[in-house]
């Protein structure tokens, strides 16, 4: 039985590990894009409670980039380091 539509397998080089290097630095880019919003969402939440006013989405939101951060962080951990 062959598979006439498979793709070729790509050996393990330096093809590959420059990709692995690429896709590590796009996860700091979006780590430091939900830092960014957490810090936003953090002093809005705070400011909204100081006001009296209903924060209880902007406390949701914080919540979700937070995890997200966290989850990013996580997955980075896995990818090789930075030259």
């Amino acid at each position: 039985m062959t598979d006439h539509g498979a793709r070729p397998r790509t050996p393990a080089g330096a093809g590959n590990r420059s990709r692995l290097v690429r896709s590590g630095e796009d996860f700091d880019i979006i780590i430091g894009f939900l830092g960014f919003w957490a810090v936003v969402l953090l002093v809005v939440t705070v400011w909204m409670e100081i006001t009296a006013q209903p924060a209880i989405g902007w406390a949701l939101g914080l919540l979700a980039t937070l995890l997200a951060l966290y989850g990013m962080v996580r997955l980075r951990r896995r990818l090789p380091a930075r030259k």
